[in-house]
């Protein structure tokens, strides 16, 4: 695309998408002094599409949505907002905090939709959903993970009334006396079946992984003074070492991909939070199993799994994940995509997440294959906001 400086734009950038790193985005770049759009409904997938009662597997310290001079911390709205700190978070505390930070750090917040991205010749058109456009000379993509939930193969055939994922949102009441299989062994899957257990329906777990693995399960490892700040980050993300260095996210980009991938997916492994075994103390789980059929029986599915044995319900709710693809961003030109160098779905980022194509960015998991893991979380926001605005002021300067 060649320079990007242009007269005819807008703005200096627009940032789609408005959950934690494309609020922590706008916000750096308005603080300093980026003319800078932001779009979309705040926090919306944290509000519409998890559980109602769910908890934050993140610990408190890295709960925070960045902001340049870290003035509105999760603590900062507990304390503006008469609310007990509580370990851990609940999804709604959360979300009200989203919103808090969002209306007074980015109270011009514009909750239309961008539907479309287009790069001209010197700048990025991005349509809106009620069809006005807006020029940027940068345009950040901040776009989480919805369009991104893993529905494997052997489950697509069934219809919407008989298989949810959850991140497509569903309320636990809905299910009340009636079987629900749970698949899968990480956070939102056993957090879902404990929910659901809870509200009274049948569930069954079935992972595909021999024994459950819980995190945090040893607790004296954090308590060993300057051997544990040697092992861990504030970020907490990752087991000891590890944790330490994806707290590093520009050392992670120079290390071999090989090598950088088996330490994210190390990182990131199925596994729920140690307050979940209690919950699920009478659940039924089958560990080691998987199903290699799914079939409708009158109005109910019918799983079989690996070793023979079959399971009956009347819902399914995968907890399968997310597979990063960002071709599957409706909004993105396929003119545009093809110019983004890849590395499967993710994007290759170059220093301060710039894309391939001089000034399309990108925040948040769809930038973990090149930063590592620690863009899966919402404590990455402090880094990549700082990282982002960095590169974008040097480009500025330099146009």
């Amino acid at each position: 695309m060649g320079n990007i400086h242009s007269d005819k734009t807008d703005c200096e950038a627009v940032v789609v998408g408005a959950g934690p790193y494309g609020l922590a985005a706008a916000a750096h770049l308005k603080a300093n002094g980026i003319d800078v759009r932001i779009f979309g409904r705040p926090m919306d997938f944290w509000a519409t599409k998890m559980p109602a009662g769910m908890l934050l597997r993140s610990p408190r310290a890295a709960s925070n949505i960045a902001d340049a001079r870290g003035r509105f911390t999760l603590p900062d709205f507990e304390a503006a907002n008469g609310i007990a700190a509580k370990n851990p978070i609940a999804i709604q505390t959360f979300v009200d905090y989203g919103f808090w930070f969002q209306q007074r750090l980015l109270p011009e917040l514009d909750t239309r939709e961008v539907v479309r991205v287009d790069a001209e010749e010197n700048y990025f058109l991005c349509e809106l959903s009620d069809g006005s456009r807006v020029r940027s000379r940068r345009v950040v993509i901040a776009a989480g993970i919805a369009c991104f939930s893993k529905i494997p193969d052997v489950f697509k055939a069934l219809p919407d009334s008989l298989l949810t994922h959850c991140y497509s949102g569903i309320n636990v009441q809905e299910y009340r006396g009636k079987k629900v299989i749970v698949i899968g062994a990480g956070q939102s899957a056993l957090e879902s079946a404990a929910l659901l257990h809870e509200s009274g329906a049948d569930i069954e777990v079935i992972a595909k992984i021999r024994a459950l693995r819980w995190i945090g399960m040893h607790p004296g490892l954090h308590k060993l003074g300057l051997i544990s700040t040697m092992l861990y980050s504030k970020h907490d993300v990752g087991p000891a070492g590890i944790s330490r260095l994806v707290a590093a996210p520009n050392l992670v980009r120079i290390i071999p991909l090989s090598l950088r991938d088996k330490i994210r997916t190390r990182a990131v492994r199925a596994a729920g939070s140690n307050w979940l075994p209690t919950r699920l103390k009478n659940v039924n789980v089958k560990a080691g199993r998987y199903a290699v059929e799914a079939n409708i029986v009158g109005s109910r599915v019918q799983l079989k799994l690996d070793d023979g044995s079959v399971s009956m319900a009347d819902h399914v709710l995968l907890g399968t994940g997310y597979t990063v693809d960002i071709s599957r961003f409706p909004f993105i030109s396929p003119q545009l995509l093809s110019r983004v160098s890849r590395l499967d779905g993710y994007p290759d980022l170059r220093t301060g997440f710039e894309s391939s194509v001089d000034g399309l960015y990108f925040l948040g998991a769809t930038a973990a294959r090149t930063y590592g893991p620690l863009l899966y979380f919402v404590t990455g926001t402090e880094f990549a906001a700082r990282e982002l605005t960095r590169h974008v002021i040097r480009s500025k300067e330099a146009a």
